[in-house]
């Protein structure tokens, strides 16, 4: 229940280790498993109780011998059950959603076998009495609309002198496309301060949300949650939207164009520290320093990478401060045919 909000789990297979209760998953999709390690590392089952630890596996796939309550198998509804019980009903084994990941729980079995559970079908965590529920997540675990709310209305048309990016409308939303591919956005007509947000899946709609919520943008906190709505619905031919709908599917500003991309492998938390990339050779230390202090923000330290200089981190002197900037310069053109890159980072300076 709690890892099908990520996708499609194919297989399981539960066991115990150095007296840990250990469980691997394998998900349709490599993508889905990264998601889910990315949200539901270190978050606990119960309230205090129950820490998930999470890692890759290094198995590809996993070989199920039998369907019954320590592993099953959701491809093959033939497999015995291996202790003389009939084979798991057909209606108990639809896929319920997730490539190879393992999990141990801190907290010992006790109470942790019967909420991970092998029933089937879309579950939000929040349905279970007592389990857990990942920060932000509401509303229908295959949904990809998000519900973005307290905005700063008079932010929502990015004109700073630098950001020379005609696809910025929305500014917001080059924060959004940090944790997945943004496909429309609709600023509500009576509540500017709304918008609702298309992803390109659910599971990135959900990391979106675990990042974005409580994050504090020009000036307001964010708030982020599910939407009710299925889809962002493009205004009709002829039908007056006042410019409050933007598509971006075709955007070629998404990070996340590639499966298995680099990119999915160092989406961070907002920091203060950014990471900066695609840095031609005639850009100097004055150079960067110059452009971020251009748009308001305060320089706090600076190195390029000792053996690449193609990249550096930069230190404002916020955390709101590297969204805004951020928002403002990632894709910035540098000359000579590069654009900046720009993404949070974990390292320190």
């Amino acid at each position: 229940q709690i890892f099908s909000i990520f996708g499609s789990i194919l297989k399981i297979i539960t066991f115990t280790k150095n007296n840990q209760f250990q469980v691997l998953l394998q998900y349709s999709d490599p993508m889905n498993a990264y998601y889910a390690k990315m949200a539901l590392d270190g978050q606990n089952i119960y309230t205090a109780c129950c820490t998930l630890r999470i890692d890759f596996s290094k198995l590809t796939n996993l070989k199920v011998k039998y369907n019954n309550d320590k592993s099953r198998d959701f491809t093959r509804l033939d497999l015995p059950s291996g202790d003389g019980q009939p084979p798991p009903e057909p209606s108990r084994a639809t896929p319920f959603a997730t490539q190879n990941v393992i999990f141990t729980s801190y907290g010992g079995t006790t109470g942790f076998a019967p909420a991970l559970g092998f029933t089937q079908g879309p579950v939000t965590p929040s349905a279970v009495p007592g389990q857990m529920t990942v920060a932000g997540v509401t509303g229908s675990p295959l949904n990809s609309v998000l519900l973005v709310s307290n905005l700063n209305p008079e932010e929502q048309t990015c004109t700073c002198a630098v950001c020379s990016n005609a696809l910025v409308k929305f500014p917001f939303w080059i924060f959004t496309g940090v944790y997945g591919n943004v496909h429309r956005v609709k600023i509500m007509f009576k509540k500017k301060d709304n918008a609702l947000v298309q992803m390109a899946d659910a599971s990135q709609a959900q990391i979106a949300i675990s990042y974005l919520d409580g994050q504090r943008l020009y000036g307001k906190v964010l708030r982020a949650t599910l939407s009710k709505h299925q889809i962002v619905q493009l205004p009709y031919e002829g039908q007056e939207d006042q410019g409050l709908t933007k598509d971006y599917s075709n955007s070629p500003l998404h990070r996340f164009k590639k499966p298995g991309s680099k990119n999915f492998q160092n989406i961070f938390p907002p920091s203060a520290i950014l990471h900066l990339s695609n840095i031609p050779p005639s850009v100097t230390v004055d150079n960067l320093k110059n452009l971020f202090t251009s748009t308001g923000s305060t320089v706090k330290a600076f190195r390029f990478f000792q053996k690449d200089c193609r990249m550096a981190l930069i230190q404002l002197a916020s955390v709101e401060e590297a969204v805004q900037a951020l928002i403002e310069l990632h894709n910035h053109d540098l000359g000579e045919n590069h654009h900046l890159r720009i993404s949070f980072s974990k390292s320190t300076i």
